[in-house]
């Protein structure tokens, strides 16, 4: 406690000399005229760390923020910080008002409210802190203080300050956001570690102004950037973590070092013991089963579909602890790391070498072992001696074991021998086909009936298959109608066939819907004009391509689709007497590496056949593949733009 005494008293040495002139820090920062487009205007965030040997850190943030606009007003009128308790301790220890018109106001941090941190589908026991501030006017300015006392993630409950020691005792990582959605005039960043646990660091996206010295017993590093401008998103770019300025530090020594501790601080608390119930259910599983894969894909998907995703506090091992199969198998529910654990507890149980795995969703992870983890998954080791890896959260009536919405993405397992830091393939676009097929006859009225046919693999067999698996069966066929109405609302489905959606391991999935079209062609003396429904981009809800805004030429940012694919489309309809086909839009083919489409008509016995391909081969492109990925899309979408017309 002394130490944090110590750290306190320097803290609010430093925060009297801002204070003495934050006032004149809140009239000299400008406004909304020089802020165009921002709310908000941070004039400085500062954030000081002291590290004790155990890894216990005692943090100060110190913060300036003005309102620029009415709205960022409003935004400021409260403010709010959540932690979870388990692992950490917040205390708000200073908040007061600068006026515009130079009045002070200093807020009793007395007021400051408690409460639980609202949750959906997790609820951890995570806190908010808040604080009142009251109306604000543009042109006003508040001034926090917050001390935190911890760390991130809750591992095992201990008493006293003890529970504030992070999981790898005597470890220390922080990912430091050099990037706001406002602008920020000034940040800076110190963090004072033990001399014998030096920091790795890495600044990533940018540059910053960084310093070292010697302290006492400590090593002290400070890094920071002034006039911080908002990064501009731009349509389904990568995260912003990915492309923003950050900053990560860490004691830890490598990927493996970190690897062999997941590994070890799982396997000392016993998170993988098969009960003899657990054994009986297992046997039970994989009875039939023949194959070493036939195997792990009953395991894996038990594990998906019958473990519930819903995290309630169980106590003991709320963070890189995974709970007990036991307790997951009794209670049928957890969050990833349950929903892994029961499996790695399944498949050892089934005499295989299974192991947790720790990954990123949605953004990358970088060198610096800093813990940059959402994420549990299974790995087990085969007999071709690989680790292969498992998703059972990701993939509850998906046909996969590992949910290919996960590539190009970076992961670490935890096993004895430890491992690196890896990065999880691209799935062939094959894998995730969409095929179109379509069947029907236009008369002279310029009505038009038949069937059209989906079916899909992979993640695209899950994206169908979500028009059964989420909702009740009452409303199935309105949920496959509705994919011709959106386009045609003057359609009549007649009949809908479909695969059994449950048995998602045996079959992919088929949808075929017979209809009606009234008034499909436009007819004037003797001509008709139409567009094929396929041509249309019926079910484009399932081609994600067909979501992308491609009006840009250039793509200044990496940017994601939800998984590669391929897309095949064949239509015939067969026509009315007619003398010629007068116009259709001209063929294409385009693309290279990263995208491609080709497309056209032909005219054969009296039918109009339209025949359409593309293939998406990535699910991370780089900013560089945008010609290609744009120009296979715009081809598409020149199809549902360009009618055809003929003469009768």
């Amino acid at each position: 406690m002394k130490q944090c005494f110590l750290f306190l008293l320097q803290f609010i040495f430093v925060t009297t000399l801002y204070a003495q002139s934050a006032g004149d820090l809140v009239k000299r920062a400008g406004d909304a005229s020089a802020y165009r487009n921002s709310d908000q205007l941070v004039i400085f965030d500062s954030t000081l760390v002291d590290m004790q040997e155990t890894g216990l850190t005692y943090v100060v943030n110190h913060t300036l923020t003005k309102a620029l606009t009415s709205h960022g007003a409003l935004e400021l009128s409260v403010c709010k910080y959540g932690y979870d308790p388990l692992s950490a301790f917040v205390e708000i220890r200073k908040a007061v008002i600068y006026r515009k018109d130079g009045k002070t106001e200093e807020l009793d941090v007395h007021t400051v409210m408690d409460y639980p941190a609202p949750a959906r589908a997790i609820y951890w026991g995570a806190r908010e802190k808040m604080i009142e501030i009251g109306r604000l006017e543009p042109g006003d300015a508040v001034e926090m203080v917050m001390f935190r006392k911890g760390f991130t993630y809750a591992l095992l409950s201990q008493d006293d300050d003890d529970r504030y020691i992070p999981p790898m005792k005597g470890q220390f990582y922080d990912i430091v956001e050099f990037f706001n959605t406002n602008p920020v005039k000034s940040k800076v960043y110190q963090v004072k570690v033990p001399k014998d646990k030096p920091l790795q660091y890495e600044f990533y996206n940018g540059e910053a102004q960084s310093s070292c010295w010697m302290a006492g017993d400590k090593i002290v590093y400070i890094f920071s950037k002034k006039e911080m401008i908002p990064v501009k998103a731009e349509n389904h770019m990568v995260a912003m973590s990915d492309i923003a300025p950050k900053l990560l530090v860490s004691t830890t020594g490598s990927w493996k070092e970190k690897s062999r501790w997941f590994f070890r601080v799982n396997e000392d608390f016993g998170s993988f013991t098969a009960t003899p119930a657990i054994k009986s259910k297992v046997d039970d599983i994989l009875k039939g089963a023949h194959t070493e894969m036939d195997s792990v894909s009953r395991l894996t998907h038990w594990c998906a579909d019958e473990i519930r995703y819903s995290g309630i506090s169980m106590g003991c091992g709320e963070g890189f602890t995974l709970h007990k199969g036991e307790m997951t198998f009794t209670d049928r529910c957890g969050v990833c790391k349950d929903k892994a654990g029961m499996l790695i507890t399944m498949l050892r149980a089934a005499g295989f070498k299974a192991y947790p795995s720790m990954t990123m969703a949605g953004s990358r992870i970088d060198y610096i072992p800093a813990d940059q983890f959402n994420h549990c998954v299974t790995v087990v080791k085969l007999r071709d001696g690989k680790y292969h890896l498992l998703d059972p959260t990701w993939v509850p009536f998906v046909r996969e074991l590992w949910s290919s919405a996960e590539q190009q993405q970076q992961y670490l397992m935890g096993v004895p021998e430890g491992a690196e830091l890896a990065t999880t393939p691209v799935s062939d676009p094959i894998n995730h086909y969409i095929k179109i097929d379509g069947v029907a006859q236009l008369q002279a009225n310029g009505s038009l009936s038949g069937r059209i046919t989906i079916t899909g693999e992979g993640q695209s067999d899950a994206a169908i298959r979500g028009l059964f698996k989420y909702t009740n069966k009452t409303v199935w066929f309105q949920n496959v109608e509705r994919e011709l109405l959106r386009v045609w609302p003057q359609a009549k489905v007649t009949q809908v066939k479909y695969s059994d959606p449950a048995d998602y391991l045996n079959y992919n999935i088929w949808v075929a819907i017979d209809y009606t079209i009234p008034e499909f062609a436009l007819v004037s003396g003797n001509k008709m004009m139409f567009t094929p429904l396929s041509a249309a981009e019926i079910f484009k809800n399932f081609q994600g391509q067909l979501a992308f805004e491609t009006d840009k030429n250039e793509h200044k940012y990496a940017f994601r689709d939800r998984c590669t694919r391929t897309v095949e489309i064949n239509e015939s309809i067969k026509l009315p007497e007619i003398r010629k086909v007068i116009r259709t839009a001209a063929p294409v083919n385009t693309g290279g590496s990263a995208a491609t489409f080709s497309a056209g008509y032909t005219l054969a016995n009296g039918s109009l056949i339209f025949a359409g391909k593309a293939a998406y081969n990535k699910r991370v492109y780089d900013s560089g593949d945008w010609p290609e990925f744009k120009d296979a899309v715009d081809a598409q979408n020149r199809f549902a733009e360009q009618p055809v017309v003929i003469e009768l």
